[in-house]
């Protein structure tokens, strides 16, 4: 039997490498890159990744212990190595649960588990409400309903509070007479018909959720992140699907539509100082499902690579992986 000792500073997994890489075709428009690594025998579980926009990379791999699990990785429309980058046409929530879905049928898998943080902990709650007979287990991180407070708190005023340095580059970027409105002003520039305009307005945008993800964060680490191409792509999604508030019906769609779900095992993981997406949402949500475990994590941020948060998720997949190859 192998063995796969976790990281005690970050109780992760090893790194590991990809046995099968793909393109899945799921539109005229767009073609999906996707991965699978672990073992082929596994139980499967999808890593519905956060942004939206952000992609997938290979720290993603290691939530999982590679002998007991399938892991599958997507990146979403527009994102990471998907095609075409930063497109916004036809992408949707409903396009990516159908994507999700499609994905599913094409790997020929009965049921899977499902892990998602930030949008994609949005996205997983969305795509387990519509396919509930698909998800055999949820786990979840810094939850986010794509609701207008979350957005307000963040992008508007809130957070800004919190973060007065790293706000005054993203504030700044907009003239005083847009700022009523950042998401409205950024996505007319995100959205401008000069890429060199896009690519002003990606940077700050990204830089401002960069700056704010960790508990401890560094220049460094900011630097490293805010990319000409991970940042188009970032922000023009996100701030995409913050204007049409993640097309959903209304407001509280997720809390009005989580009775289809409570039978499903979950775990909820927060960040007790998670200013990206604070505590409130999961309580929320905690207080709308309480079979779900909730697990408040009392020293970490948002970022699902923070110690305590990275501990917390191990532990869900490890009680949700069964027995070896099971």
């Amino acid at each position: 039997m192998k063995t796969h000792a976790q990281d005690p500073h970050t109780w992760m997994y090893p790194e590991l490498e990809p046995y099968r890489t793909g393109m899945l075709k799921v539109s005229p428009i767009h073609e999906l890159y996707f991965e699978e690594c672990g073992n082929p025998k596994g139980k499967p579980v999808i890593f519905v990744h956060g942004g939206p926009g952000g992609g997938t990379g290979p720290q993603d791999r290691r939530y999982f212990h590679p002998d007991r699990y399938r892991i599958i990785l997507l990146d979403q429309r527009g994102s990471g190595k998907s095609l075409p980058a930063a497109s916004l046409e036809d992408n949707t929530t409903w396009h990516l649960v159908d994507d999700i879905e499609k994905l599913r049928e094409h790997l020929k898998i009965e049921k899977w588990q499902v892990f998602g943080g930030s949008w994609g902990s949005t996205l997983a709650l969305t795509y387990a409400i519509q396919h509930p007979d698909r998800v055999s287990e949820l786990v979840l991180r810094g939850i986010f309903m794509i609701r207008k407070k979350e957005i307000d708190w963040y992008y508007q005023e809130g957070a800004s509070a919190m973060y007065p340095d790293a706000w005054e580059a993203y504030r700044d970027h907009i003239p005083a007479a847009e700022r009523n409105d950042f998401v409205k002003a950024y996505y007319a520039r995100l959205t401008h018909s000069d890429p060199a305009v896009q690519m002003a307005a990606a940077k700050p945008w990204t830089a401002w959720e960069m700056s704010t993800s960790r508990l401890y964060t560094s220049p460094e680490f900011i630097q490293s992140a805010v990319t000409d191409d991970f940042a188009i792509k970032f922000a023009r999604i996100e701030c995409h699907y913050f204007t049409h508030k993640g097309f959903f019906q209304d407001d509280d769609w997720i809390l009005k539509n989580v009775s289809k779900i409570r039978h499903i095992p979950a775990v909820i993981v927060q960040g007790r100082y998670d200013v990206v997406c604070p505590p409130m949402s999961a309580w929320d949500l905690h207080r709308a499902w309480p079979e779900a475990k909730f697990m408040l994590i009392p020293d970490a941020g948002h970022s699902s690579r923070e110690p305590g948060i990275a501990k917390a998720l191990v532990s869900a997949t490890d009680s949700f992986g069964g027995p070896f190859g099971a």
